[in-house]
Protein backbone atom coordinates (compact mmCIF):
# COMPACT_ATOMS: atom_id res chain seq x y z
CA UNK A 1 0.00 0.00 0.00
CA UNK A 2 1.16 3.55 -0.92
CA UNK A 3 0.69 7.04 0.58
CA UNK A 4 1.75 9.50 -1.81
CA UNK A 5 2.70 13.32 -1.08
CA UNK A 6 4.85 16.19 -1.15
CA UNK A 7 7.46 18.07 -1.77
CA UNK A 8 7.99 14.99 -4.60
CA UNK A 9 6.89 12.57 -6.41
CA UNK A 10 8.78 10.86 -9.46
CA UNK A 11 7.59 9.95 -12.47
CA UNK A 12 9.35 6.58 -12.22
CA UNK A 13 7.68 5.98 -8.74
CA UNK A 14 4.03 6.93 -10.47
CA UNK A 15 4.36 4.64 -13.16
CA UNK A 16 5.38 2.02 -10.70
CA UNK A 17 2.18 2.29 -8.73
CA UNK A 18 -0.01 2.55 -12.04
CA UNK A 19 1.72 -0.86 -13.36
CA UNK A 20 1.40 -2.69 -9.48
CA UNK A 21 -1.93 -1.47 -9.15
CA UNK A 22 -0.70 -0.54 -5.61
CA UNK A 23 -3.25 0.61 -3.52
CA UNK A 24 -2.79 4.19 -3.60
CA UNK A 25 -4.96 6.78 -0.82
CA UNK A 26 -6.72 9.16 -1.89
CA UNK A 27 -5.53 12.12 1.08
CA UNK A 28 -7.99 14.92 -0.89
CA UNK A 29 -4.97 16.77 -2.48
CA UNK A 30 -3.38 13.81 -4.56
CA UNK A 31 -4.01 14.90 -8.17
CA UNK A 32 -2.06 17.94 -6.80
CA UNK A 33 1.59 15.88 -6.92
CA UNK A 34 0.16 13.61 -9.25
CA UNK A 35 -1.87 14.70 -12.18
CA UNK A 36 -4.30 12.31 -13.76
CA UNK A 37 -2.69 9.14 -13.53
CA UNK A 38 -4.91 5.61 -13.26
CA UNK A 39 -4.15 5.00 -10.03
CA UNK A 40 -6.04 2.35 -7.97
CA UNK A 41 -6.97 5.17 -5.60
CA UNK A 42 -8.83 4.25 -2.28
CA UNK A 43 -10.80 6.69 0.09
CA UNK A 44 -9.78 7.08 3.50
CA UNK A 45 -11.97 4.33 4.73
CA UNK A 46 -11.51 1.88 2.24
CA UNK A 47 -7.82 2.11 2.60
CA UNK A 48 -7.92 1.99 6.06
CA UNK A 49 -10.27 -1.37 5.96
CA UNK A 50 -7.58 -2.62 3.71
CA UNK A 51 -4.89 -2.12 5.89
CA UNK A 52 -6.73 -3.83 8.58
CA UNK A 53 -7.51 -6.74 6.69
CA UNK A 54 -3.63 -7.33 5.70
CA UNK A 55 -1.30 -9.46 7.05
CA UNK A 56 1.47 -8.32 7.00
CA UNK A 57 0.81 -4.88 6.24
CA UNK A 58 3.61 -3.42 3.75
CA UNK A 59 3.58 0.36 3.54
CA UNK A 60 5.27 2.65 1.89
CA UNK A 61 5.36 6.40 1.82
CA UNK A 62 7.55 8.62 -0.64
CA UNK A 63 7.82 11.30 1.54
CA UNK A 64 7.71 12.04 6.14
CA UNK A 65 4.57 14.66 5.53
CA UNK A 66 2.58 11.77 5.57
CA UNK A 67 3.24 10.38 9.29
CA UNK A 68 0.82 12.08 11.34
CA UNK A 69 -1.53 10.57 9.10
CA UNK A 70 0.06 7.32 10.34
CA UNK A 71 0.01 7.95 13.70
CA UNK A 72 -2.96 8.99 13.96
CA UNK A 73 -4.98 6.27 11.82
CA UNK A 74 -2.29 2.98 12.01
CA UNK A 75 -1.79 3.15 16.01
CA UNK A 76 -3.15 -0.61 15.75
CA UNK A 77 -0.13 -1.44 14.56
CA UNK A 78 3.50 -1.39 14.74
CA UNK A 79 4.71 1.26 12.32
CA UNK A 80 3.81 4.31 14.70
CA UNK A 81 6.46 2.85 17.17
CA UNK A 82 9.34 2.33 14.41
CA UNK A 83 8.26 5.79 13.30
CA UNK A 84 9.31 7.14 16.48
CA UNK A 85 12.43 4.85 17.32
CA UNK A 86 13.71 6.71 13.83
CA UNK A 87 12.37 10.24 14.10
CA UNK A 88 13.53 11.27 17.28
CA UNK A 89 17.37 11.42 16.82
CA UNK A 90 17.73 11.79 20.70
CA UNK A 91 15.48 8.86 21.41
CA UNK A 92 17.53 6.87 18.63
CA UNK A 93 20.26 7.22 20.47
CA UNK A 94 18.89 6.35 23.74
CA UNK A 95 17.35 3.41 22.09
CA UNK A 96 20.86 1.97 20.68
CA UNK A 97 23.03 3.17 23.37
CA UNK A 98 23.58 -0.53 24.15
CA UNK A 99 25.44 -1.11 21.10
CA UNK A 100 27.60 2.42 21.66
CA UNK A 101 27.52 2.40 25.01
CA UNK A 102 30.49 5.48 24.82
CA UNK A 103 28.99 7.61 22.04
CA UNK A 104 28.40 11.28 23.54
CA UNK A 105 25.64 12.96 22.85
CA UNK A 106 22.79 15.31 24.98
CA UNK A 107 19.51 17.51 23.60
CA UNK A 108 19.16 21.49 23.97
CA UNK A 109 15.70 23.53 23.80
CA UNK A 110 16.29 25.93 20.96
CA UNK A 111 15.72 28.91 22.70
CA UNK A 112 18.59 27.90 24.60
CA UNK A 113 21.04 27.48 21.47
CA UNK A 114 22.40 31.04 22.19
CA UNK A 115 23.28 30.61 25.67
CA UNK A 116 24.54 27.50 25.35
CA UNK A 117 27.88 27.14 27.38
CA UNK A 118 30.22 25.99 24.42
CA UNK A 119 33.50 25.37 26.35
CA UNK A 120 32.10 22.98 28.51
CA UNK A 121 31.51 20.55 25.04
CA UNK A 122 33.87 18.60 23.59
CA UNK A 123 34.84 19.76 19.72
CA UNK A 124 34.16 18.75 17.22
CA UNK A 125 30.81 18.17 17.39
CA UNK A 126 27.24 18.19 15.84
CA UNK A 127 24.35 20.16 16.09
CA UNK A 128 20.98 19.68 14.36
CA UNK A 129 16.94 19.45 15.00
CA UNK A 130 16.00 16.26 17.23
CA UNK A 131 13.42 15.97 14.25
CA UNK A 132 14.83 17.16 11.13
CA UNK A 133 15.05 16.73 7.16
CA UNK A 134 17.35 17.42 4.26
CA UNK A 135 20.22 18.52 6.30
CA UNK A 136 18.23 21.72 7.45
CA UNK A 137 19.89 23.33 10.56
CA UNK A 138 22.48 20.97 10.43
CA UNK A 139 26.27 22.42 11.30
CA UNK A 140 29.65 21.10 12.42
CA UNK A 141 31.37 23.52 15.55
CA UNK A 142 35.31 22.32 15.58
CA UNK A 143 36.14 25.90 17.98
CA UNK A 144 34.70 27.94 20.79
CA UNK A 145 34.80 31.23 18.57
CA UNK A 146 32.93 29.89 15.72
CA UNK A 147 29.82 29.12 17.79
CA UNK A 148 27.98 33.02 17.39
CA UNK A 149 28.20 33.05 13.89
CA UNK A 150 26.82 29.17 13.38
CA UNK A 151 24.54 29.55 15.56
CA UNK A 152 23.22 32.81 14.47
CA UNK A 153 22.96 31.10 10.72
CA UNK A 154 21.57 27.99 12.39
CA UNK A 155 18.77 30.31 13.63
CA UNK A 156 18.12 32.12 10.28
CA UNK A 157 17.99 28.59 8.54
CA UNK A 158 15.40 27.32 10.92
CA UNK A 159 13.39 30.53 10.25
CA UNK A 160 13.42 30.30 6.68
CA UNK A 161 12.41 26.88 6.69
CA UNK A 162 9.38 27.56 8.46
CA UNK A 163 6.52 25.90 7.08
CA UNK A 164 8.46 23.70 4.38
CA UNK A 165 7.66 20.44 6.35
CA UNK A 166 4.88 19.38 9.14
CA UNK A 167 6.28 18.71 12.23
CA UNK A 168 6.49 15.16 12.25
CA UNK A 169 9.17 15.98 9.70
CA UNK A 170 10.90 18.78 10.58
CA UNK A 171 10.30 20.13 14.40
CA UNK A 172 13.12 22.82 15.44
CA UNK A 173 12.44 23.31 19.32
CA UNK A 174 14.75 20.27 20.32
CA UNK A 175 18.54 20.24 18.94
CA UNK A 176 20.73 17.10 19.46
CA UNK A 177 24.49 18.01 19.89
CA UNK A 178 26.33 14.66 19.06
CA UNK A 179 30.33 13.73 18.50
CA UNK A 180 31.38 14.13 15.57
CA UNK A 181 31.57 10.25 13.36
CA UNK A 182 34.78 9.63 12.19
CA UNK A 183 35.39 7.92 8.76
CA UNK A 184 33.23 7.89 5.46
CA UNK A 185 29.69 8.90 5.37
CA UNK A 186 27.42 6.43 3.37
CA UNK A 187 23.23 6.20 3.02
CA UNK A 188 21.65 3.03 2.85
CA UNK A 189 18.61 2.05 1.16
CA UNK A 190 16.86 -1.22 2.46
CA UNK A 191 13.94 -2.95 3.98
CA UNK A 192 13.07 -5.52 6.77
CA UNK A 193 11.27 -8.60 5.70
CA UNK A 194 8.34 -10.25 7.78
CA UNK A 195 10.95 -11.93 9.70
CA UNK A 196 13.27 -8.45 10.54
CA UNK A 197 15.79 -9.45 8.24
CA UNK A 198 17.01 -6.37 6.53
CA UNK A 199 17.85 -6.57 3.12
CA UNK A 200 20.63 -4.62 1.14
CA UNK A 201 18.82 -2.67 -2.02
CA UNK A 202 21.15 -0.06 -2.41
CA UNK A 203 24.52 1.89 -0.60
CA UNK A 204 25.41 5.66 -1.69
CA UNK A 205 28.75 7.46 -0.99
CA UNK A 206 27.93 10.60 0.89
CA UNK A 207 31.16 12.64 0.27
CA UNK A 208 31.57 16.17 1.38
CA UNK A 209 33.90 18.98 0.44
CA UNK A 210 35.63 20.05 3.42
CA UNK A 211 35.19 19.21 7.48
CA UNK A 212 32.45 21.73 7.95
CA UNK A 213 30.95 20.89 5.00
CA UNK A 214 27.26 19.08 5.91
CA UNK A 215 25.69 19.19 2.94
CA UNK A 216 23.72 17.11 0.37
CA UNK A 217 24.89 17.84 -2.86
CA UNK A 218 26.53 14.52 -3.54
CA UNK A 219 25.65 10.64 -3.09
CA UNK A 220 27.46 7.95 -5.65
CA UNK A 221 27.42 4.39 -5.97
CA UNK A 222 29.49 1.70 -7.86
CA UNK A 223 29.88 -1.98 -8.08
CA UNK A 224 33.06 -1.66 -5.98
CA UNK A 225 30.53 0.33 -3.10
CA UNK A 226 28.62 -2.27 -2.75
CA UNK A 227 30.80 -5.51 -2.51
CA UNK A 228 33.06 -3.54 -0.17
CA UNK A 229 30.48 -2.66 2.56
CA UNK A 230 27.50 -4.72 1.53
CA UNK A 231 28.24 -7.49 4.27
CA UNK A 232 28.97 -4.92 7.22
CA UNK A 233 26.52 -2.61 6.94
CA UNK A 234 24.16 -5.56 6.68
CA UNK A 235 25.35 -6.99 9.94
CA UNK A 236 24.84 -3.13 10.86
CA UNK A 237 21.01 -3.12 10.29
CA UNK A 238 20.60 -6.39 11.76
CA UNK A 239 21.88 -5.38 14.76
CA UNK A 240 19.71 -2.17 15.86
CA UNK A 241 17.03 -4.09 14.02
CA UNK A 242 16.99 -6.60 16.59
CA UNK A 243 16.52 -3.84 19.41
CA UNK A 244 13.54 -2.60 17.31
CA UNK A 245 12.45 -5.52 16.32
CA UNK A 246 11.19 -3.86 13.03
CA UNK A 247 9.70 -6.05 10.29
CA UNK A 248 7.92 -5.15 6.58
CA UNK A 249 9.53 -1.99 7.25
CA UNK A 250 11.52 0.18 4.78
CA UNK A 251 14.61 2.58 5.99
CA UNK A 252 16.56 4.90 4.76
CA UNK A 253 19.76 4.80 6.66
CA UNK A 254 22.62 6.78 7.24
CA UNK A 255 26.28 5.35 8.47
CA UNK A 256 29.72 6.30 9.32
CA UNK A 257 32.74 3.81 9.17
CA UNK A 258 35.79 4.51 10.47
CA UNK A 259 39.66 3.47 9.46
CA UNK A 260 39.44 0.68 11.91
CA UNK A 261 36.23 -0.71 10.03
CA UNK A 262 33.59 0.14 12.61
CA UNK A 263 30.08 1.44 11.17
CA UNK A 264 28.15 3.89 13.29
CA UNK A 265 24.42 5.15 12.57
CA UNK A 266 23.87 8.63 12.19
CA UNK A 267 20.05 8.25 11.72
CA UNK A 268 17.50 6.07 10.63
CA UNK A 269 14.96 7.40 8.22
CA UNK A 270 11.44 5.71 8.66
CA UNK A 271 8.32 4.50 5.78
CA UNK A 272 10.91 5.65 2.57
CA UNK A 273 13.93 5.39 1.23
CA UNK A 274 16.12 7.99 -0.16
CA UNK A 275 14.34 11.42 0.05
CA UNK A 276 12.59 13.39 -2.98
CA UNK A 277 12.02 9.87 -4.65
CA UNK A 278 16.14 10.01 -5.71
CA UNK A 279 15.99 6.26 -4.74
CA UNK A 280 14.93 5.87 -7.93
CA UNK A 281 19.02 5.70 -8.43
CA UNK A 282 19.00 2.21 -7.93
CA UNK A 283 17.27 1.82 -11.16
CA UNK A 284 19.69 3.90 -13.01
CA UNK A 285 22.29 2.09 -11.70
CA UNK A 286 21.38 -1.91 -11.45
CA UNK A 287 18.22 -2.13 -12.98
CA UNK A 288 16.53 -2.62 -9.25
CA UNK A 289 13.13 -0.66 -8.98
CA UNK A 290 13.26 -0.40 -4.81
CA UNK A 291 9.57 -0.30 -4.74
CA UNK A 292 8.69 -3.38 -6.26
CA UNK A 293 11.39 -4.90 -4.01
CA UNK A 294 9.82 -3.81 -1.23
CA UNK A 295 6.46 -4.57 -2.06
CA UNK A 296 7.34 -8.44 -3.57
CA UNK A 297 9.70 -9.23 -1.02
CA UNK A 298 13.03 -9.43 -3.56
CA UNK A 299 16.44 -9.61 -3.18
CA UNK A 300 18.90 -7.86 -5.56
CA UNK A 301 21.01 -11.00 -6.92
CA UNK A 302 24.03 -8.94 -6.37
CA UNK A 303 26.46 -11.30 -8.25
CA UNK A 304 24.53 -11.22 -11.82
CA UNK A 305 23.18 -7.08 -11.01
CA UNK A 306 27.03 -6.15 -11.07
CA UNK A 307 28.18 -7.76 -14.51
CA UNK A 308 29.63 -5.07 -16.55
CA UNK A 309 29.57 -2.52 -13.91
CA UNK A 310 33.35 -2.61 -13.62
CA UNK A 311 34.51 1.53 -13.39
CA UNK A 312 31.14 2.60 -13.43
CA UNK A 313 29.83 5.57 -11.18
CA UNK A 314 26.32 6.51 -11.02
CA UNK A 315 25.44 9.63 -9.25
CA UNK A 316 22.89 11.74 -7.66
CA UNK A 317 23.90 15.80 -7.68
CA UNK A 318 21.61 18.19 -5.76
CA UNK A 319 20.95 21.99 -7.46
CA UNK A 320 20.60 23.36 -4.51
CA UNK A 321 19.61 27.43 -4.20
CA UNK A 322 22.16 29.23 -2.91
CA UNK A 323 22.35 30.31 0.52
CA UNK A 324 20.98 33.40 1.30
CA UNK A 325 19.76 33.91 -2.65
CA UNK A 326 15.66 34.54 -2.14
CA UNK A 327 13.45 32.82 -4.46
CA UNK A 328 11.77 35.90 -4.98
CA UNK A 329 15.06 37.57 -6.24
CA UNK A 330 15.45 34.73 -9.15
CA UNK A 331 13.70 35.03 -12.54
CA UNK A 332 15.08 31.77 -13.72
CA UNK A 333 17.56 28.91 -13.67
CA UNK A 334 19.22 27.47 -17.05
CA UNK A 335 18.73 24.27 -16.62
CA UNK A 336 20.60 23.43 -20.01
CA UNK A 337 23.57 24.89 -19.24
CA UNK A 338 23.87 23.03 -15.45
CA UNK A 339 23.48 19.84 -17.27
CA UNK A 340 26.09 20.38 -20.10
CA UNK A 341 28.73 20.95 -17.58
CA UNK A 342 28.51 17.21 -17.56
CA UNK A 343 29.18 14.25 -20.20
CA UNK A 344 26.46 11.77 -19.37
CA UNK A 345 23.35 12.74 -17.67
CA UNK A 346 20.90 9.89 -17.18
CA UNK A 347 18.28 12.32 -15.84
CA UNK A 348 17.14 16.15 -14.58
CA UNK A 349 14.17 16.38 -12.64
CA UNK A 350 13.47 19.95 -12.16
CA UNK A 351 12.17 21.61 -8.86
CA UNK A 352 10.02 24.39 -7.93
CA UNK A 353 12.77 26.09 -6.76
CA UNK A 354 9.60 28.68 -5.23
CA UNK A 355 8.32 26.49 -3.09
CA UNK A 356 11.45 24.41 -1.94
CA UNK A 357 15.96 25.30 -1.96
CA UNK A 358 16.27 23.27 -5.05
CA UNK A 359 16.98 23.67 -8.15
CA UNK A 360 17.35 20.30 -10.10
CA UNK A 361 18.21 16.55 -8.64
CA UNK A 362 20.64 15.60 -11.33
CA UNK A 363 21.33 12.00 -12.20
CA UNK A 364 24.60 11.24 -13.38
CA UNK A 365 26.76 8.53 -15.12
CA UNK A 366 30.65 8.76 -14.91
CA UNK A 367 33.33 6.27 -14.80
CA UNK A 368 35.96 5.57 -11.73
CA UNK A 369 38.64 8.39 -12.13
CA UNK A 370 36.49 11.22 -13.30
CA UNK A 371 36.68 14.40 -12.29
CA UNK A 372 33.26 15.76 -12.57
CA UNK A 373 31.99 14.81 -9.01
CA UNK A 374 34.58 16.92 -7.48
CA UNK A 375 34.07 19.44 -9.79
CA UNK A 376 30.09 19.65 -8.79
CA UNK A 377 31.07 19.75 -5.36
CA UNK A 378 32.44 22.82 -5.74
CA UNK A 379 30.18 24.33 -8.14
CA UNK A 380 28.51 27.62 -7.29
CA UNK A 381 25.17 26.85 -9.32
CA UNK A 382 24.39 30.86 -8.90
CA UNK A 383 26.30 31.22 -12.05
CA UNK A 384 23.37 29.78 -13.75
CA UNK A 385 20.42 31.61 -12.32
CA UNK A 386 19.46 34.50 -13.73
CA UNK A 387 18.08 37.12 -11.21
CA UNK A 388 15.25 40.02 -11.02
CA UNK A 389 16.48 43.32 -11.07
CA UNK A 390 16.41 45.40 -7.62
Amino acid sequence: MLILDKPYVSEFLKKTAEDMNIPVLDHGHIFDITENKKFNLLAEDEFLGLAGARNPLKLYCNSENSINWIIENLSHTNIPGYIDFCKDKVKFRQMIKPLYPDFYFRQVAFRDIMDLDIASIKKPFIIKPAVGFFSIGVYKVTNDEEWKEIAEQLIRDIKLAEGLYPQEVMNSSRFIIEECIDGDEFAIDAYYNSSGKPTILNILKHPFSSDTDVSDRIYYTSKEIILEYLEKFRETLESIGNIACFSNFPIHAEVRMDKDGKVTPIEFNPMRFAGWCVTDIAYFAYGINTYDYYFNNKEPEWSRILQGKDGKVFSLVLIDVPKGLKAENIEGFNYDAAAARFGKVLELRKIDYHKYPVFAFLFIETLAGSNELAMAQQMDFEEFVSKIAE
